[in-house]
């Protein structure tokens, strides 16, 4: 269908700038952590302690495959969701990321308990940008499905295995204080 006939052409929903305003910073400090978790596995490989081993798996897995995981969520299931809870949600996540990293390789717990009640809000601020558990009432196939079922469920999953292994690090965290 060409657009010089009035009709409207396809645009991926990705393509959408407020997806691109919810991808493009997640990808980003996403992939820098990644690169810093493996530059961190390899400036410490031969002197590894269970700090720089946990803080290597830590930001890789937190800080960089989390967090492309949920730009992406958002950025596919819910491509004109806010700007501003974008940021926000990206500043959270970071920004609690950091306090538990600098709580833990400090040993101050309570730096740790800050970072991840932040981690906690970020997570609901994506949660209710995508629209909830449900997700948006995105438009349905010809067959009634919706759009993106898989991606919904991977995004539920990460959700899941965020919200209940944040709890877990606390505990472990004051447990091993």
């Amino acid at each position: 269908m060409s657009a010089a006939r009035g009709q409207a052409t396809y645009v991926p929903r990705w393509r959408h700038s407020a997806a691109r305003a919810w991808l493009r910073p997640f990808l980003i400090a996403g992939v820098a952590c990644i690169i810093a978790g493996g530059l961190l596995a390899a400036a410490t490989a031969y002197v590894t302690t269970q700090k720089t081993a946990w803080a290597t798996a830590y930001i890789v897995l937190v800080g960089g495959v989390a967090q492309i995981g949920l730009g992406a969520a958002v950025a596919w299931l819910a491509p004109t969701a806010s700007r501003r809870a974008a940021w926000w949600a990206f500043a959270g996540w970071n920004l609690g990321n950091a306090g538990v990293l600098t709580g833990q390789l400090a040993g101050i717990l309570i730096l740790t308990d800050i970072g991840t009640v932040i981690l906690v809000a970020a997570l609901v601020t994506v949660l209710v940008a995508v629209g909830g558990w449900r997700g948006r009432k995105a438009p349905a196939s010809a067959a009634g499905a919706p759009e993106h079922p898989g991606v919904l469920w991977a995004f539920r999953g990460l959700v899941i295995l965020l919200a209940v292994t944040m709890p877990i690090g606390v505990i472990l965290a004051h447990l091993g204080a």
